[in-house]
């Protein structure tokens, strides 16, 4: 079997780490654009909190797990995505960002944010899609 093939555990484990993203999300009232726009305006500074010890841990973990563990608890082995800047990303970057500060909505939590009835966050989403699109059917490989 590949190792990157979806199995029951590993589906478990994501569904259940998607279902914890999506209510510290919540918690963190990431789920509010006018939150989002507020901790955009540098009015709100707990969720400066909230993202900084987040990517902290993501930072730690991404860096860290593959020197402590031989392998992915699950199976696997341990990926690297390199970074590479370009004009596209630079590009890309500005695009989402500016969405995002007029809307006060990204995507991961607009999704949590339908979890919480937010009927609203569809036309962000909306807006997600059709850029996803946009970019498939221009992108260059």
């Amino acid at each position: 079997m590949n190792a990157h093939t979806l199995s029951l555990p590993k589906a478990i484990v994501n569904l259940l780490a998607g279902a914890l993203f999506g209510f510290g999300l919540s918690l963190a009232t990431m789920v509010q654009p006018e939150v989002v726009i507020g901790f955009l305006q540098f009015k709100d500074w707990g969720l400066m909190l909230v993202m900084g010890g987040a990517a902290g841990l993501a930072m730690l973990a991404y860096k860290g797990f593959p020197r402590w563990f031989s392998r992915p608890l699950l199976g696997g082995e341990f990926l690297t995505q390199p970074a590479q800047w370009n004009r596209q990303t630079v590009i890309g970057s500005a695009i989402f960002g500016i969405g995002w500060g007029l809307s006060g909505v990204c995507p991961g939590p607009a999704l949590a944010a339908l979890g919480t009835g937010n009927t609203e966050v569809l036309w962000a989403l909306a807006g997600v899609v059709l850029g996803g699109l946009a970019h498939g059917m221009t992108a260059r490989d």
